[in-house]
C-alpha cells in the first residue's frame, strides 16, 4: 500500500450535535452494504457465525452517529436504535479508518482508549481477531478504482495491464 498516512483529526462538535439528531438508517445501511460486500469474499461467514443475532452498535464519537445492526440468515442488516446492544464499538472517524487501512491494529487504540469495546468481551475479541485476519493488501489490490473498472471495461477485461509510460 502506499506510504501516505491518514492525518490525525477530529470532527468538529458541532457537526456531530447535528448528526445525532438525524436519522441514523442511511449511514447504517452504507455500513452493513460495505459489510455485505465483504461476507463471504473478505470476511469469513462461520467465524462470525457467533454474531448472528446479536446486537452490534458501532458509535462513531466525533462524527454524532450510531449504527445498530445484526448478522442475519441473509447477512447484515441494519436494527432499530432500542434496546441495549450485545456489543458496542466506540471510536472517532479518523481510528476507524486508520482500522480499516491497517495503519492503527485494534490493540494500540484500545489501550491508548481510541476504541472502547463494551458489552460481550467474546464479540469483541471475534472482531479483533476478524480485522487481524483480513488480507488488507490483497482486498485493496483486488478492488483499487482502476482494477474495478478493468474488470467491468469488456474492452480492458482479458487485455494484459499496460503501464502509463508505454506508447
Amino acid at each position: 500500500m502506499s506510504s501516505f498516512r491518514i492525518p490525525a483529526f477530529t470532527l468538529p462538535a458541532p457537526l456531530a450535535r447535528i448528526a445525532a439528531h438525524l436519522p441514523q438508517r442511511p449511514p447504517t445501511l452504507a455500513l452493513t452494504t460495505a459489510l455485505n460486500l465483504a461476507l463471504g469474499r473478505v470476511l469469513s461467514r462461520e467465524d462470525l457465525e457467533p454474531l448472528s443475532g446479536r446486537h452490534l452498535r458501532m458509535r462513531v464519537r466525533d462524527a454524532g452517529l450510531t449504527l445498530d445492526f445484526t448478522l442475519g440468515p441473509r447477512g447484515f442488516v441494519p436494527l432499530s436504535s432500542g434496546g441495549e446492544p450485545d456489543l458496542t464499538l466506540t471510536a472517532n472517524v479518523r481510528d476507524y479508518i486508520a482500522l480499516a487501512l491497517r495503519e492503527e491494529d485494534p490493540d494500540t487504540l484500545f489501550f491508548g482508549r481510541r476504541l472502547l469495546m463494551e458489552g460481550a468481551t467474546d464479540l469483541g475479541l471475534l472482531v479483533k481477531n476478524t480485522l487481524d485476519a483480513v488480507d488488507w493488501d490483497a482486498l485493496h489490490a483486488q478492488y483499487a478504482p482502476a482494477s474495478v473498472l478493468r474488470r467491468l471495461n469488456p474492452l480492458t477485461r482479458n487485455r494484459p495491464q499496460q503501464s502509463l509510460g508505454a506508447h
